[in-house]
């Protein structure tokens, strides 16, 4: 191969501009920043290099086409080579596992490279940055660059503190002009709420910035790379040699390469802010992104080393983590307030000296000591009463009509715009936070109009201006960041996640008290069951996974659950049962059979070549001896992300549906074993014939084993989304596959392919529970 015209082109891009830079595929841009070199090697014991960045003449003295397909001893040597293998063959993550000390060259031209290394698939990728400093890096020598930031960090007393203390340390180690922490809120807008700068510059520290300046696929790229340098906003990008990857047949995805090129709308809107470098830190929480250490620069080009950069990221962590303890601190502190208040106010309504509408409104504690409002209202058993401002009860009920659910926590805090009906009632209700008992039975707090200002870092509503580009016109980037300040109407203090807390257990307590019985008793069930639904599924890389739950008809609590587990040897297994029977016995069972089952996955031997099928027979083992009278049907599919295996086994539950991205949906022929709990023994299955996947025999059920190709999803249900009074199984199971076929077609979001499958499948007249839980392998193009 002698040039680079022999290999396969892609073609060329839609041009980026402000109309379509939320679809642009950042994490495959085809190029890299010149501040290093990239190759990407096949996971061999020689590893042959199948691309690299066209720069790679001036590290490793060969031209880029000259490379491709050759030993990556031949390019750094033999030692070098050796060292790059062993890591890949020991390190379990090698993102995790460092920089890779290289020497290169021999004689009087060896040169010192830091290699940073990640895996795409079947490939590693190979990141080469000249050394600056003293290698191999050592602990103690990053330990001295921090210790002084780790003490400051660690005696911060306050929120604010911690902010100034960060963004000053930030600075003193990176020398960049500027460092800021930029928070995000709900709706991903940031904020500027600490800020370390050379005196001339003038202040960002208050200054908000609106979502569409940071928009979602990078914020993904954020909490996937937890740092981002650019040392030279006007960089000439390195393209990737060949375009095409030969072993992908597509874009090299450099989602997790540190020498990544830079959207060109991105680098744009740096230059007109008059930025020449810049260095970006997430800052996590739960794992979800919280802000980040945004640091520029102003003077020209600025690269700070490599150890310089993990210095930074280290203390970008160590302040995420005091960060959340600070705040769980006040969280506490509010907590134990709030808690005296409420139980005051449950000791008296239990006593039964006074009807309980007057215990909760009566001069205190009451409902406005758990949450602060300018209003309460309640309705229980017939009585209704207020405290402080509230608005008619009329409109109450029209505001919780159009915005609330029953047994749902309704929490507004722009009335005037999602019920424009109560905007004449601004003044005392333009906020909500209410739940309803039953009927027209509940509990609502309001909050009233707070005027207020925000200043932006430029008019965020003209984020956008036109552009001169040759003949034409494109929209660019704003060039304005000045001050702009913006008054805020029609929306009340937001209720916080602690609000919200203490709104679901008051529901809680309530329901207790007010209804005894029979009602008391299906409330407690349906409480019991929504605990045990996950509240967020686990990420799964490369996948994306959704879960629909519709509970019975009348409130009747059903048997119904789903889970996602995730296993110590990175598989996950996904879960979807259905207990037999209906209230709180079932619920009950529900919780053991669902709490047992979540413990034999995490203890799954990694060798077991039928994970489900040995899952599924512990639990009916555990069933016969300490559940004898519990009958459940239950499907697992073990699946591995890396691969996209699904072994998949059923006891009792309806078969799996397979959704091809390249063909028509199937039913998954996987042998049904008896439910959990209704074993015979000595009852031998039949296999049935395979139209999907293939069966591994194994006492007590096969496993069918499926492979999701990128694109492909797998649908597991429970009978409540397919059966009808008067139809067998089957049709049902049918109906779905068949619906499946054109949902997945019109809806490629898998959010709205499950709400259609809902909405066609499901029997208005069931009064069963249905489940659907949808997990669908990423396409390559998709991030």
């Amino acid at each position: 191969m002698s040039g680079a015209g022999e290999f396969p082109e892609m073609p060329p891009p839609e041009p980026v501009d402000l109309t379509n830079c939320d679809r642009e595929p950042i994490h495959i841009p085809g190029s890299v920043q010149p501040h290093g070199v990239l190759l990407a090697v096949r996971a061999d014991d020689d590893l042959t290099v199948v691309q690299v960045s066209a720069n790679i003449a001036e590290t490793l003295g060969r031209e880029a086409a000259a490379t491709i397909g050759r030993p990556l001893r031949e390019l750094v040597g033999d030692a070098a080579a050796k060292a790059v293998r062993d890591v890949v063959r020991t390190a379990f993550d090698l993102r995790g596992a460092g920089p890779v000390d290289l020497v290169v060259g021999d004689g009087h031209d060896l040169r010192r490279y830091d290699a940073l290394l990640h895996r795409v698939g079947e490939q590693v990728v190979i990141e080469l940055q000249a050394a600056r400093s003293t290698r191999p890096l050592s602990y103690s020598g990053t330990y001295a660059r921090t210790r002084q930031s780790v003490l400051r960090l660690s005696s911060s007393s306050s929120l604010t503190e911690l902010y100034d203390v960060v963004v000053e340390e930030v600075r003193r180690l990176t020398g960049f002009d500027r460092v800021m922490v930029y928070r995000f809120d709900a709706a991903w807008n940031g904020e500027v709420v600490a800020e370390a700068k050379l005196d001339r510059l003038n202040s960002f520290h208050g200054l908000h910035y609106p979502a569409t300046d940071i928009p979602a696929q990078a914020r993904a790229l954020y909490e996937r790379s937890w740092l981002r340098l650019i040392p030279d906003v006007d960089y000439r990008p390195v393209p990737l040699v060949p375009a095409v990857n030969i072993v992908t047949g597509g874009p090299l995805d450099l989602s997790d390469a540190w020498l990544r090129s830079v959207s060109p709308i991105h680098i744009e809107y740096l230059q007109n802010m008059g930025v020449t470098a810049s260095m970006s830190i997430s800052l996590l929480r739960d794992g979800r992104l919280w802000g980040l250490i945004a640091c520029h620069h102003y003077s020209g080009r600025h690269e700070p080393g490599y150890e310089i950069c993990a210095a930074a990221e280290f203390l970008g962590h160590l302040f995420s983590l005091r960060l959340v303890s600070r705040e769980n601190e006040q969280t506490l502190e509010s907590t134990l307030a709030t808690r005296e208040a409420l139980d005051q106010i449950l000791v008296e309504a239990q006593s039964g000296g006074a009807l309980l509408v007057d215990v909760l409104t009566s001069g205190g504690p009451n409902l406005a000591d758990l949450i602060d409002c300018g209003g309460v209202s309640v309705a229980i058993d017939g009585e209704y009463r207020t405290f402080g401002a509230v608005p008619p009860r009329e409109a109450q009920r029209a505001a919780f009509d159009a915005l609330g659910t029953e047994g749902a926590i309704l929490a507004c805090d722009a009335l005037p715009r999602d019920a424009p009906h109560m905007a004449e009632h601004r003044d005392v209700a333009c906020g909500i936070l209410a739940f309803r008992l039953s009927g027209d039975e509940g509990v609502a707090w309001f909050r009233p109009e707070t005027v207020r200002t925000v200043d932006w870092g430029g008019d965020p509503r003209n984020k956008e201006l036109n552009a001169r580009e040759g003949a034409g016109v494109r929209l660019s980037p704003r060039r304005s960041f000045d001050r702009w300040r913006e008054v805020v109407r029609d929306r009340a203090r937001p209720w916080s996640a602690h609000d919200l807390a203490i709104a679901a257990e008051l529901r809680q307590h309530l329901l207790r008290l007010v209804y005894p019985g029979a009602r008391r008793g299906a409330d407690l069930a349906r409480l019991m069951q929504e605990s045990l639904l996950p509240e967020r599924l686990p990420p799964i890389p490369g996948f994306e996974i959704e879960a629909w739950y519709d509970p019975a008809a009348a409130g009747r609590v059903g048997g119904d659950w789903y889970d996602a587990v995730p296993m110590p040897d990175g598989r996950v297994a996904l879960i979807v049962g259905d207990v037999a029977g209906h209230g709180v016995a079932a619920a009950g069972t529900m919780a053991q059979l669902r709490n047992a089952l979540r413990a034999y996955v995490v203890d799954v031997d990694p060798a077991d070549p039928r994970p489900a099928r040995s899952v599924l027979d512990r639990l009916d083992r555990l069933a016969a001896a300490l559940l004898p009278e519990a009958i459940a049907t239950v499907a697992v599919a073990v699946t591995d992300p890396v691969t996209g295996l699904a072994q998949i086994a059923s006891s009792g539950h309806p078969p799996p549906v397979l959704l091809s991205a390249v063909g028509e949906p199937v039913v998954v022929e996987v042998e049904i074993a008896p439910p959990v709990g209704a074993a015979i023994p000595g009852l031998a299955a039949t296999r049935p014939p395979a139209t999907a996947g293939e069966a591994v025999d194994a006492p007590g059920g096969w496993t069918a084993r499926v492979r999701l190709a990128p694109g492909d999803a797998l649908a597991l249900f429970s009978d409540g989304l397919t059966e009808r009074r008067t139809e067998a199984p089957d049709v049902g199971i049918e109906r779905l596959r068949a619906q499946a076929d054109g949902a997945a077609a019109a809806h490629p979001d898998l959010r709205g392919l499950g709400d259609s499958l809902f909405r066609t499948c499901r029997d208005p007249d069931n009064d069963d529970d249905a489940t659907l839980l949808l997990l669908r392998r990423r396409p390559p193009h998709q991030p």
